[in-house]
């Protein structure tokens, strides 16, 4: 059967993040963080709307009531082609954008009509490791230090050259703890949990684990991006009131203990692509010079396993 995610459609998917990072990049540094995420927005609709595809937002800005646009189930494209299903976040670390820190990106992930989790906009814990593992060897329900102390028995090293990934955050505390209890390296990152689930994938980073709660939005992104190269995560949805709890309800959600597996927040054929705003770990910034723009792109499918890293060049 021939995939429905084309090259084509992968390209046009490329030129959308690069078109949101450069818009964003012109709020680097001015510490206005709306500013940022409304141009990373504008771009990345604009762009949409002039691929001939039928996309739909299933994580997005957020509903309707609340975005002006990107919202959840908001239809963008020309209105002809296949049917597609788009997560996004024009711009993950609006802070970070405001700031001129480091690993600021414009993020999306497309799938067949259906293929990604309708996430609500709550929080989500998560557990997410690379490549190379045995199968279900990572679980909420065990304590960071146990994962962490299966991983290293798995790749054959002690527990001290194991490095995890978490959330700067009061609500991490526990988990910190435990992980440093077993001996293991962390690094603390201030924002941007999609970034953080992805370096588990690129050994060059040094990152085996990401552990901890963050949005469920980024956590469908992030499942979107392993399912290309064949990590593994977990994720479970939290509730802290009755509204959020509604919300899951309006996308269909009623078990609201389930663990969701990584087939079942990506269940079908994924392109992500993310494109760098400020430098960072695994993409360059944008870079205007000469006259010209230069971006920076990491593209994975999940069709072939394809990793990509694209470098572009064009008028500012």
């Amino acid at each position: 059967m021939t995939s429905i995610l084309t090259p084509d459609l992968a390209d046009a998917m490329v030129r959308v993040t690069e078109k949101a990072a450069v818009a964003a990049s012109t709020l680097v540094g001015r510490g206005d963080e709306k500013a940022a995420d409304q141009a990373a927005v504008d771009a990345m609709r604009t762009a949409f709307n002039d691929i001939d595809f039928r996309g739909r937002i299933v994580i997005g800005e957020g509903e309707r009531d609340e975005a002006p646009m990107l919202y959840i189930g908001e239809e963008v494209g020309t209105g002809t082609g296949p049917e597609i299903d788009i997560a996004l976040d024009p711009l993950e670390g609006t802070t970070l954008t405001a700031k001129a820190m480091a690993n600021a990106l414009a993020v999306l992930a497309i799938a067949p009509r259906g293929g990604l989790l309708h996430a609500p906009d709550t929080y989500m814990e998560k557990i997410a490791i690379g490549p190379g593992y045995p199968d279900d060897i990572v679980s909420l329900d065990a304590t960071p230090a146990e994962v962490i102390a299966e991983l290293a028995k798995a790749k054959g090293v002690e527990v001290g050259a194991m490095t995890a990934c978490v959330l700067d955050r009061p609500r991490h505390a526990e988990t910190i703890e435990s992980l440093r209890s077993a001996g293991a390296r962390i690094r603390l990152i201030t924002d941007g949990d999609v970034a953080g689930v992805i370096y588990t994938t690129d050994p060059a980073t040094g990152i085996d684990l990401y552990v901890g709660s963050g949005g469920a939005p980024e956590g469908v992104l992030a499942a979107a991006a392993l399912k290309c190269v064949g990590g593994q995560m977990k994720g479970r949805l939290i509730f802290r009131n009755d509204d959020e709890r509604a919300r899951a309800s309006r996308v269909g959600i009623t078990d609201f203990d389930r663990t969701y597996d990584l087939s079942e927040l990506a269940s079908d054929e994924t392109v992500f692509c993310a494109t760098g705003v400020t430098n960072g770990d695994l993409l360059e910034g944008v870079r205007t010079d000469g006259g010209q723009v230069q971006t920076h792109t990491l593209v994975m499918s999940s069709e072939d396993g394809a990793v990509r890293m694209i470098r572009s060049k064009r008028p500012a």
